[in-house]
């Protein structure tokens, strides 16, 4: 086993994962993770910048996981960045930040690398269920981007498309600075068009109705099985390979699109950080499944940071 520290940099959070690994044998030692929301591609769909505030939210979280890092001696850190920093023109700010602070430069990584930690992440404990067939797609609903794998042991076909639940709420739910809330029919059907042409552009690579068993991943699909299951908190243990039906998803989605920003804050279970965010993360869940045809979504709670923590013990033998 090998201790280390992973870091997954997003479009809406920073998260880590502190953990004794041993990717020849699947096990993981979940020894400290956490969550901060940091919204660092806030604008960026619109300036192509990472804004100073947003940078100055990922500094101070990487300040914090910085002391958590040294307190478990991780051995090795790798940090992956995803949508926000591939898109922005000054990424340089970001990855000189990150490496005075943690010591190590980010890695600024593809679409068809992060499906691939995402994929591995999210599988390797489900190998051997059988009442979880293969192939598995695997949907990494993020918040500037989304990633569809399909794989058996071993990744298939990857497709990254820039569809997710802050650059779909940016791009058609702000009106002057502001979300409609709740959003009209008009700009729903906008999202709708968006999250339909990129599934359009997936299926040219990624045979997503040949799965047999779909995996949702991340905090718009962890919120909807939250809900679904009306937690009165969040509650990883029993979000974690949750399952949730078409039909549900729909409920919940429709629920969402109509209600307001004080309705959505009350809902027990919802982070503060994706109040705003969740009706369009849902809605591209939901059009997940209706182009697949899965009648159900299992949802993981291990995801692209478990990858990655596979991938830094292995790399670090």
């Amino acid at each position: 086993m090998t201790r280390v520290a992973a870091v997954d940099c997003g479009t809406n959070s920073i998260r880590l994962l502190v953990a004794d690994a041993d990717p020849a044998t699947g096990e993981l030692v979940e020894l400290d993770r956490r969550m901060t929301i940091v919204r660092l591609g806030q604008g960026v769909d619109r300036t192509g910048r990472l804004a100073p505030e947003a940078l100055e939210r990922t500094f101070a979280a990487c300040r914090e996981y910085a002391e958590v890092i040294k307190e478990h001696g991780a051995e090795r850190i790798r940090f992956v960045a995803t949508s926000a920093s591939r898109d922005a023109e000054n990424r340089d700010d970001f990855v000189r930040g990150v490496v005075d602070i943690l010591g190590v430069e980010p890695e600024v990584i593809t679409g068809d690398q992060e499906a691939e930690f995402s994929f591995t992440g999210a599988t390797n404990e489900l190998r051997g269920r059988d009442d979880l067939p293969r192939p598995y797609l695997v949907v990494d609903i993020g918040g500037g981007s989304t990633e569809f794998v399909v794989g058996d042991d071993h990744v298939r076909a990857a497709r990254s498309v820039d569809v997710g639940c802050v650059r779909m709420t940016e791009r058609h739910l702000v009106h002057e600075g502001k979300v409609v809330d709740p959003p009209t029919e008009e700009r729903i059907a906008a999202i709708r068009a968006d999250v339909e042409a990129a599934l359009d552009l997936a299926e040219r690579t990624v045979p997503l109705r040949e799965a047999r068993t779909l995996v949702g991943l991340a905090g718009s699909v962890t919120t909807v099985s939250a809900i679904a299951q009306e937690l009165p908190e969040y509650d990883s243990a029993r979000i974690h390979h949750s399952r949730v039906s078409r039909e549900r998803v729909r409920e919940i989605t429709d629920e969402l699109l109509r209600s307001t920003h004080a309705e959505r804050a009350e809902i027990p279970s919802m982070h503060p950080g994706r109040v705003d965010v969740i009706g369009a993360g849902a809605l591209v869940l939901l059009a997940i499944m209706e182009r697949t045809g899965a009648e159900e979504v299992v949802v993981s709670e291990h995801d692209i940071l478990d990858g990655i923590a596979y991938y830094a013990a292995g790399e670090a033998r």
